[in-house]
């Protein structure tokens, strides 16, 4: 075991972390029984643990953090104002790992959305993943581009050669099923599409895409715009706001009546996750200024939804024009 296992926590921070865990039980519900079971330590151990007459371990305070889907940085809430802990994700460099990267991420959503009145805010630079999760061509092709760009072993592959297995793509579809039930705000802007139009064009270029794949992939990209232009004027759990001053950074908060929950990128698909209080108050009033800086395309009108939907479908005709183009007058 690792030394940092047996570190004690600091008294004032024991006593905060264990109020913020008894706030999130119902009142019908014991924190000494809960520490006892979740620990698996007797009754009198929790409740020497719980009236601050034994210390708890670092890897007890993980424990319960981790039952109670809080994050350990609750612990320094009183400490340092400029400090917090977050919990990241393992890199992915293979097929294994963005299996169990989705995976996490169902669990991760799937725990926080289980309390009712809980919504999800994505502030949406590039295309929100969950809507490549599943098992058509485009989702395909995104983790064919994710693995060309983490994977260690730099082989020159061919989309037509990527064979992703079959528990990837149900891991896959698994995740972008539950965000399609989940009451979801998301913010973005016409260029929302625009790392995803890259992606195809320049692997086309590359010859690791055929034109008819191509050409497919936009019709797909369409097709999903369709489906969320039709989730915006039909889909009453669905907000999407359109923003033309920001630039968004594919940050995702979790809000529950309970709890609030950050994931913020720091690579292709890797992400940092926290929970402190601070941190997510001051980020939930930035994405709200956002949203009043936004244009709510739900209550605009069909026009505006119009307008909005159709500056991306031009870019995806623009592409297709492109791609057919290159193939009969390559000059190159």
């Amino acid at each position: 075991m690792r030394n940092f296992i047996f570190v004690k926590i600091a008294n004032h921070m024991q006593e905060f972390f264990l109020s913020k865990l008894k706030d999130a039980l119902p009142a019908n519900v014991s924190l000494i029984d809960t520490v006892a079971e979740i620990l698996d330590i007797s009754y009198d151990a929790a409740h020497r643990r719980t009236s601050m007459k034994s210390k708890l371990s670092l890897e007890e305070a993980v424990k319960l953090s981790r039952h109670f889907n809080m994050s350990i940085d609750q612990l320094y809430e009183i400490g340092l104002q400029n400090v917090i802990a977050v919990e990241k994700t393992q890199m992915i460099k293979s097929q294994k790992d963005l299996e169990t990267y989705f995976l996490a991420s169902y669990e991760n959503i799937q725990k926080l959305l289980a309390m009712e009145d809980s919504e999800i805010i994505y502030s949406a630079k590039d295309l929100p993943i969950f809507y490549t999760a599943s098992d058509n061509v485009l989702s395909r092709f995104k983790m064919f581009v994710w693995l060309q760009l983490l994977s260690e072993e730099q082989k020159v592959l061919t989309f037509e050669n990527f064979a992703p297995s079959v528990s990837l793509v149900s891991e896959a579809s698994r995740l972008g099923e539950l965000y399609s039930n989940l009451n979801v705000t998301e913010i973005w802007d016409v260029t929302t599409i625009n790392s995803t139009l890259k992606q195809i064009h320049y692997y086309y270029k590359a010859t690791l895409l055929t034109e008819k794949v191509a050409l497919n992939l936009c019709d797909d990209l369409k097709e999903l715009l369709e489906t969320i232009e039709n989730k915006v004027a039909n889909d009453v759990q669905y907000k999407l706001y359109y923003n033309e001053l920001l630039l968004m950074n594919n940050s995702v908060m979790v809000k529950t009546p309970i709890i609030k929950t950050l994931f913020v990128a720091y690579t292709i698909l890797s992400y940092y996750k926290t929970s402190d209080t601070e941190t997510l108050a001051q980020v939930d009033e930035h994405l709200q200024r956002q949203m009043r800086n936004s244009k709510l395309l739900s209550t605009a009108g069909k026009k505006e939804q119009r307008i909005f939907f159709n500056k991306m479908y031009k870019k995806i005709e623009a592409l297709r024009h492109l791609i057919q183009a290159e193939n009969v007058l390559d000059f190159e």
